[in-house]
Parts: structure tokens; C-alpha cells; sequence
């Protein structure tokens, strides 16, 4: 009977290890994160941790903390441990892109009516286009995963 005591008791420390460890580790930065479906809903953070480079697939991994609430009000803590795929689009040239909604603006009697604005500036490439050729090498720098996931790693030592 002590022997199965003790196996229960080891668990149970192992239990609150396991859940602590994530806790400790959600500190820094964090992103809120919300969610519902089922008449259920979420809320909580994402702590960013690592990002990783395998076979040309950049991953991020982090820790998910936070309550959810059912449809019936009880709640459930959740702490977990997540990884997912980090999207790389092919790096263009384009460098701003800026959409300004209608604006009116009275002024002690001085009206100001602007319409939309949009504003599109893109980097034209080639030979004698010096300034297009810099922000697009520039660009270009995050094509290579491991590079991208070195820059994003040392974002996030930064961040913390």
C-alpha cells in the first residue's frame, strides 16, 4: 500500500510539474487570443517561443494559456504547448501600400473635403535603378527560410 502511495503521489508532482513548467514559460511576450464555436468560448494569450527551420518549412512554437468557458459557464483552464506554420510569401518589391478612407475636416469655417486616398510605392529593379535595387535585395533577404528564422528569433529575444 506505501508503494502505490508513493507512485500516486510521484504523479501528482509530475502533474503540477508538467502544468507549471508551461506557466513559468508564458511569461514575456504575449498575444491575446480569443475564439468561439459550439457555444463555447476562448480566451487567453500566445507566447511566442522558437521559431525553427525544418526542410525549408519555418515553424513557430509557443505556449497557449488561457479559460475556456462553455455553453453551460464552467470553465476550464487551458496550457499547452503549440507549433504551427509559418506562412513565407514570395518577397516582391512592393514597399507601401497606404488606403486612407474619406476625410472631412472643419476648420472654424474652413472645410476640407478629401475623397479616398490610396498610395502604392513599389521598387522598380534593374540596371541604373540604385534605390529599387537596394529595397528589393533588401526584400530579398528573407527569401531563405534560415535566414528568416534567424531574423525572427532575434526579434523575439528582443521583444522579451
Amino acid at each position: 500500500m506505501r508503494k502505490g502511495k508513493a507512485l500516486a503521489v510521484a504523479v501528482g508532482v509530475f502533474m503540477m510539474l508538467s502544468v507549471a513548467a508551461p506557466m513559468a514559460a508564458a511569461q514575456g511576450l504575449s498575444i491575446p487570443v480569443t475564439g468561439s464555436g459550439g457555444g463555447s468560448t476562448f480566451a487567453g494569450t500566445f507566447t511566442p517561443k522558437t521559431f525553427a527551420n525544418s526542410g525549408g518549412v519555418v515553424y513557430l512554437t509557443g505556449v497557449v494559456n488561457g479559460v475556456l468557458t462553455n455553453a453551460d459557464g464552467s470553465t476550464s483552464p487551458i496550457i499547452g504547448a503549440v507549433t504551427s506554420v509559418v506562412s513565407i510569401t514570395q518577397a516582391s518589391c512592393s514597399i507601401l501600400h497606404l488606403e486612407l478612407g474619406p476625410l472631412f475636416l472643419d476648420l472654424l469655417g474652413l472645410q476640407i473635403s478629401l475623397n479616398q486616398v490610396v498610395l502604392d510605392i513599389t521598387a522598380q529593379p534593374g540596371p541604373g535603378n540604385l534605390l529599387g535595387n537596394l529595397l528589393c535585395a533588401i526584400a530579398g533577404l528573407l527569401d531563405n527560410p534560415n535566414t528568416l528564422t534567424r531574423v525572427l528569433n532575434g526579434v523575439l529575444v528582443v521583444l522579451r
